[in-house]
Parts: structure tokens; sequence; C-alpha cells
């Protein structure tokens, strides 16, 4: 059975807290594991989460500040120590490439996993699936920063009443699924689009036409949310979103399920949180994350 989950390891920004661990991320996409910003801790996160190195098979890094990518080092000797069997490809901005050789070989260690890189250079597709299409945007943020997005291919939904006005039932549906035509009825007349289900994921940044793009007819959008409104001018002089920026962004792009995380330190109070994106005008499902949540893709309409 597939599983389409979001597992949080770490929400919090800059500096971890007691309650906190730096950002982490796994996306549970069918037989795929993609791991987002690993921050410092992030191995132990996956421990406590009950996520192994055999679950990653991308990691995708939006930016080389170190709450976001500080983790890499121990999770790139653990892929290694674990021998993972299968490849493991590392998207990050291509203009971090020192920030990411450093890290990859900050210790000395025994290369048995062959990483491979592939940086990103501009918006647009990095990788096609056979479950889903993976791109990239650019954010605006005081270091090259890019956010990330799964796009599952439409598929064909049958409808039973459509069929059954035709006479059309039993293995005929499969033969009419199959070859698109059946005793001159055609696919298209008695099926519907099944839209695929999408994922984005925003860090650091300003407001900007990236997140939208990103955030874009979401079934789940995880985003970060580092301010509150009050502290509206700190955000965009820091390059960052304030709850109820993040939420209008939802809202505006038809998101289902909006994930608020990467929390300064200054706040206590995560229901503020919540106040401010509903009061932004946000109505879907809400999780303001927390470690070690478990945060299912909702179910297709």
């Amino acid at each position: 059975m597939s599983v389409r989950e979001l597992v949080v390891l770490g929400t919090a920004s800059q500096v971890p807290t007691r309650h906190r661990n730096h950002n982490g991320y796994l996306l549970r996409w069918d037989s795929e594991g993609i791991l987002f910003d690993p921050g410092e801790g992030t191995q132990r996160q996956m421990v406590r989460a009950g996520v192994s190195a055999h679950d990653l098979n991308r990691i995708c890094v939006t930016h080389f500040h170190g709450d976001h990518s500080l983790g890499l080092a121990g999770v790139i000797q653990r892929i290694n120590l674990d021998r993972v069997p299968h490849p493991v490809t590392a998207h990050y901005p291509a203009s971090g490439q020192r920030f990411f050789e450093r890290l990859r070989y900050s210790t000395a260690y025994y290369e048995s996993v062959g990483v491979t890189e592939a940086p990103v250079t501009a918006d647009g597709p990095l990788a096609v699936g056979s479950s889903y299409t993976l791109e990239a945007h650019k954010l605006s943020h005081p270091v090259e920063a890019y956010g990330y997005r799964l796009v599952e291919p439409d598929g064909v939904r049958m409808v039973p009443g459509k069929l059954a006005a035709r006479g059309i039932g039993g293995p005929d549906v499969g033969v009419l699924q199959r070859e698109g035509k059946l005793g001159g009825v055609t696919l298209a007349e008695v099926s519907e689009v099944r839209r695929g289900q999408r994922f984005g994921f925003v860090m650091d940044t300003r407001l900007c036409e990236g997140v939208y793009a990103l955030a874009d007819g979401c079934d789940l959008l995880v985003i970060e949310s580092t301010f509150l409104d009050e502290d509206e001018r700190l955000a965009a002089e820091h390059g960052h979103l304030t709850a109820g920026q993040a939420a209008r962004a939802a809202a505006d792009a038809g998101v289902r399920h909006l994930v608020l995380t990467h929390f300064s330190q200054r706040y206590t109070d995560p229901i503020a949180f919540e106040r401010q994106a509903r009061a932004a005008g946000y109505e879907g499902e809400l999780t303001i994350a927390r470690d070690l949540d478990r945060i299912p893709v909702p179910r297709r309409r």
C-alpha cells in the first residue's frame, strides 16, 4: 500500500530550542523518500521518528544557511555507513556548490555510496519519475534559495453512471482503459480527469513569484512563517515570511492543507500563528508544525 505523508523532523529557525530541533522534513511519496533541508541534528531526529537512511532517495536543500544544511554531513555519512543500495540524488542551489562539497567531505569516512550531485541552476523541472515531477522555483532570500514542488501526473477516473448507460461493465472496463476505445465508445466519454496530487515546500523567503508558483493548487504546502505579523518589518529585512503572509499566499493559491513551520525562538505561543493564519483568511486544514508530527497528504477529491 502506497504512503504519502510528511514526517516533520525539526521546526526551529536559526537556533534549536528545548522543544524544536533545527529544520528537517521527510516526504514519503509511495516507495520514495525525499529529505528536505536537513539541519543540525537531523540524523538523531530520524532515529526518533523511525526513519532510516534506506528511506532516502533524494535530498533537497533550499539554501546554505546552517539551520537548513548543517545536518548534511551526518546524513550523507549515514547513507554510506548503512550502505544504502539504491541511488541517492542531492539537489541544491548551484551557487552553494562549495558548501555542499565541504559538508559532504567534512570528515574522513569510507564512501560506499555514490550520492549524485544535481545542483539547481534555474526554475523548472529537476526530475521526472513514474509518480511525480520534481520542480524548483527561485525564492527571495539574502542568499540564493530555491523551493521545491512535486506534481503527480493527472490520471483518469471511470464514471460508473456513464459506463452503465453504455452497457459497459466487468472485464470490458479494463479493456476500455487499456485500449481507449470499445465498440464505438471512447474512454473520454465514460471517464473524467483525476487530478494528480501536489506538494510544495517553501522555506526562507520574502513574498515573491516563486512562493505563488510553488503553492499553486497544492494539496499539502509546507511553508516558513518565521515571524508573527507585528514583526513584518523584521521579516522583510531578513528575507522571511510572517504567519499572515504565508496564510494569505496559501489561500490565494488554493492550498488544501497548510503546514506552518520554521518558527523564531522569540515566540513561545504557537497558537498565535494559528490565530494570525485564520485572520488572514486561510480556511483550509491548518497545522502548526511540531517536531515528529506525521501529516498525511490529503486524499484526492
